[in-house]
């Protein structure tokens, strides 16, 4: 689907502040493994994510994405009294109930008229959310939308160490859960409206997705643990992304070469360079932050851009793609033009 009126006001991450490497979640499976079947520094090598980041113990998603929501707004410098949209689209939440949106919406105390609600689709929730906020904007029922995202992998990557040191714990075992040492901690936020209203603002053109639920099975998860077949997940994932592609092509006007950044939804070095070579993106145009945040979920894509752009890396009318697969599967890509 295509948009003719929407723009992205601000874009904002905050980074959790405890760097945890890779070497320190290893030292500690050192004396079990051997019977995981691994050699010291494989981990990494496997991945190639240095480290990851954590916030504070006890701090709830919730928060993190109200501090990237501030950021937000205040570069937008949007009216709160005219926020008519909050969507929350983390993996990780305060509670089942309520929504984690309404506590950011509570946080920020924006007006009882913003409709709030999370958006819950695995890593690709940032791309679902800021689609079902730019339809809202363009027929009008709303004049300023804000997506949130925050993310906190400490619990579950605590509790799949304790599960790898387990004395029933075996090559199998790590194979299974060993995608979960891959996450990592963040915030986003994204402000839309339409132009009229952000003059400046960098045009969202659309985006398009299609889904492989075939493959459900591949990835699954609870709030402490998560099993992953990540050959398979991977395989699955390549071909899913470029079927979405030829979507692309079609709605959106991709050809070879025509984007100037390739930002990716990132799990590790292996999936993004194999995702890379399957659409014919070249790597110096596919910015990357997993080898210093690891896979942090659907806040990944919108933090690589914010680095990218902070890096000056995006002139004025860019074309930049948005990419992202999510377990399920499914695949979304859009466009943004900077």
């Amino acid at each position: 689907m295509r948009f003719e009126d929407v723009v992205i006001a601000s874009l904002a991450s905050v980074e959790a502040p405890h760097r945890v490497t890779t070497q320190e979640l290893e030292g500690r499976l050192a004396p079990h493994l051997s019977k995981l079947g691994l050699l010291p520094g494989t981990l990494e090598a496997l991945s190639g994510i240095r480290a990851r980041r954590f916030w504070d113990g006890g701090t709830p998603p919730s928060q993190a994405a109200t501090m990237a929501a501030r950021r937000a707004i205040q570069q937008a410098d949007a009216p709160p009294d005219r926020i008519g949209l909050l969507i929350n689209t983390s993996v990780c939440r305060d509670f089942v109930e309520p929504s984690t949106a309404c506590l950011v919406q509570g946080n920020l105390e924006l007006p009882s008229t913003c409709l709030n609600f999370d958006v819950s689709n695995a890593c690709l929730g940032f791309l679902n959310g800021m689609s079902l906020a730019a339809r809202m904007l363009e027929r009008r029922d709303v004049d300023w939308a804000l997506v949130v995202d925050g993310e906190s992998s400490r619990f579950v990557v605590e509790k799949t160490l304790e599960r790898l040191m387990a004395p029933d714990a075996n090559p199998q075992t790590f194979r299974e859960n060993v995608a979960t040492l891959t996450l990592g901690s963040g915030a986003a936020a994204a402000v839309l409206t339409r132009a009229e209203l952000a003059p400046h603002g960098h045009r969202f053109v659309g985006l398009v997705s299609r889904a492989a639920t075939e493959h459900n099975h591949l990835c699954r998860g609870q709030n402490d643990w998560m099993k992953t077949d990540a050959t398979g997940l991977l395989h699955a994932g390549v071909e899913l992304g470029r079927e979405t592609w030829e979507a692309a092509e079609e709605e959106l006007g991709w050809t070879e070469g025509a984007l100037d950044l390739a930002v990716m939804h990132q799990v590790s070095k292996v999936h993004t360079e194999s995702i890379a070579k399957r659409l014919g993106l070249p790597l110096e145009r596919v910015p990357v932050i997993y080898p210093e945040h690891g896979n942090v979920g659907p806040a990944s894509v919108p933090m690589t851009l914010v680095k990218a752009a902070s890096e000056g890396r995006l002139a004025r009318g860019a074309r930049v793609g948005l990419m992202g697969i999510g377990s399920g599967l499914n695949c979304a890509m859009a466009e943004i033009l900077w």
